[in-house]
Parts: C-alpha cells; structure tokens; sequence
C-alpha cells in the first residue's frame, strides 16, 4: 500500500471518531438519548470487521473523538480503553457484518418509541416527511428483551433486507446507512414525524396518507434540485456548527 493510501486511511479513521463523538452529543442536542445507554457503531475505515463505539458508561454529551474505541465482534476492546456494552456487541456487530452497512445508530427516542409502543405502530406517509420513509422501514414486531447473543444482531440484519429503517416494536428504532451524516439526519427526521403523526392521531380524526405517485414523487430525485445528493452532508456540517457553539468539544 502506498504512503498517500495510508495516509488518506489515517485520515479517514481519524474523521470517522470525530464524525461519531458529534453525532453522540448530536443526539443529546436534540433530546434523542439516554444517557449512557443505547448506541452509534461506525465500521473503522479500511476494516471490515473492527468498528467505533463510545466506551460504556461516558455520557453521550462527553464524547470525544479521542475517547472513540474500537471493537470487534467478539467483545474485544483493539484499541482505546473501555469496554463495549453487551448489547451493542451483539446487536451492532452482526448487523455491521451481514447487512455491510458502515452505520447503524440505536435509540429509545422518545416520540418513536412511543409510537412503537402501540399495536399499530405503523408510520402512515400523510405528510412529506413520513412519505420519504414509506418502504424504507422494516418492522420488527417481536420484542425479545434484551440482546445478550449475537443471534439477535443476525436477525435483525436479516429482517433489515434492503431497508434503511427499523421500528422495533417496544423497544426502540434503529438506522443502518452508510454515511454518519445520513444516519444523524434520519434519526432527527423519524422523531419529529413520529411526534407529527401522534400528534395528529391524538386529534382523533383519520389521518390522510398521501397517493403513491406522490410518495414516488418524493422519493425520486429532482434533477432542478441541486442540492439533492448533498443534503445529508449539508445537514451535518450545520450541524456540527451548531455543536461548535452549543456543545464544543466533541473533535478533541
């Protein structure tokens, strides 16, 4: 491998911890965590089986790039200190390795657990918000406690499929994308249409979903909209703007 590979490698990996500690305090900013619990994993760059995770037991307002870990599959701490909570050893690694996507970010956010803890939690696309996620949401209907083996991880990534999204009937949502950016924006997407769609519901008149040539409309990129293929990227570089005055400290 060649010196400049190596070093775009470094490079890569050092962003990565940063990218990671900003989308923890990220989801603190936007009231998505609890506390030390749940969890964001990031396949470490260059690797396919080693991957980053906040220690267990920091708060998630604390991160720092240089407290980012790495793990493997197996539970083993490969650099950095701390440990890996189980449950994202088990959840995360399998869902890293089966699905190949390079995020998988987990919360208990409060307005989609909320609609997870309903017999029907579906998210019905009667807004545009929730019509950019119709089809992109797998719904895992059986809650099993919590995940102490990996087999719950490769059940997941086997109900995931092609899916961006997991509804995890009284438990929680789960994201599994490429990109941090991708990740973050979806997270905040989901919890402000799933506090939309109760909020309608609690009316207690019918919600109206949109027609699908709508919805295809929606989910189709518009060749006039130049900013389509960057506004995940655009949304956390704001972002992180707005950490750098609210909650600085996350790059260190």
């Amino acid at each position: 491998m060649s010196i400049h590979a190596i070093n775009n490698i470094v490079e890569a990996r050092s962003q990565a911890r940063v990218d990671l500690a900003a989308a923890l305090r990220l989801a603190v900013y936007h009231e998505l965590e609890e506390g030390i619990d749940n969890h964001f994993t990031v396949t470490v760059p260059g690797c396919d089986d080693r991957y980053l995770v906040l220690p267990f037991g920091l708060h998630w307002s604390e991160a720092r790039a240089s407290d980012i870990m790495e793990f493997n599959e197996a539970g083993d701490t490969l650099e950095g200190n701390g440990i890996v909570e189980l449950s994202a050893q088990c959840i995360h690694a399998p869902i890293h390795r089966i699905t190949g996507r390079r995020v998988v970010f987990h919360t208990h956010q409060n307005w989609a657990l909320a609609l997870n803890m309903l017999e029907d939690n579906r998210l019905i696309p009667a807004c545009q918000t929730s019509a950019f996620f119709d089809g992109r949401i797998a719904y895992d209907d059986h809650y099993l406690g919590t995940a102490d083996t990996l087999e719950e991880g490769e059940r997941l990534a086997a109900l995931i499929g092609d899916k961006q999204v997991v509804f995890m009937r009284n438990h929680g949502v789960l994201v599994a994308v490429d990109s941090v950016a991708k990740g973050c924006r979806m997270l905040h997407m989901l919890e402000r249409v799933c506090r939309a769609q109760l909020r309608a519901m609690s009316s207690g008149q019918k919600l109206l979903p949109i027609p699908q040539q709508v919805i295809d409309q929606v989910q189709t990129p518009d060749e006039h909209d130049r900013h389509r293929g960057r506004r995940d990227d655009l949304y956390f570089e704001a972002m992180k703007r707005v950490l750098d005055r609210e909650m600085p400290g996350y790059a260190d």
